[in-house]
């Protein structure tokens, strides 16, 4: 059975500590005539007024231009062999090129890694936050669910803002 909570912060210490613990998430999206598509990715969290808020370190491949154009709709799902599983349904949207500052408001948070345990250096990959093949997408969750593998008990948040 799924608990409804009404504040993100009703799980955030859970949805926290296992995005820290298992770091990896399945990112899937979905063509224009809606068959989906899934591959694994890091992005990285924070509290933005209240609200949780991602972002996605990522290469601007062909597959996900197209699908994000279609449906900006997205699902990441975090697994862990002990069963604790984090579910966060967003919408995503590409910073623009031109928007160093929050390129590296991201990159700092990748850095610093956010939660604590999730994220990674960037300059493994890219070489700086002007690098072309760097694209950045906002995740702007609408809803998040946490389970926790023990018992299977599950908390669910829904965003107040129409997704």
């Amino acid at each position: 059975m799924t608990t409804t909570v009404q504040s993100f912060n009703d799980i955030r210490d859970e949805f926290d500590a296992y995005i820290g613990d298992i770091v990896y998430s399945t990112m899937v999206t979905v063509d224009s005539k809606g068959r989906p598509r899934s591959r694994v990715l890091i992005p990285v969290w924070e509290l933005v007024d209240g609200n949780p808020v991602g972002w996605l370190a990522t290469y601007p491949t062909p597959v996900k231009e197209a699908h994000l154009a279609a449906n900006p709709h997205t699902t990441f799902s975090y697994w862990t062999r002990k069963q604790n599983q984090v579910h966060a349904d967003t919408l995503a949207d590409w910073v623009p090129f031109d928007d160093l500052t929050t390129r590296q408001h991201v990159w700092d948070l990748y850095e610093q890694t956010s939660p604590k345990g999730a994220g990674y250096p960037l300059g493994n990959f890219w070489n700086g936050i002007e690098d072309p093949k760097l694209r950045i997408l906002r995740l702007a969750p609408w809803r998040i669910q946490v389970i926790r593998g023990r018992d299977l008990r599950s908390k669910m948040w829904k965003s107040t803002a129409q997704n």
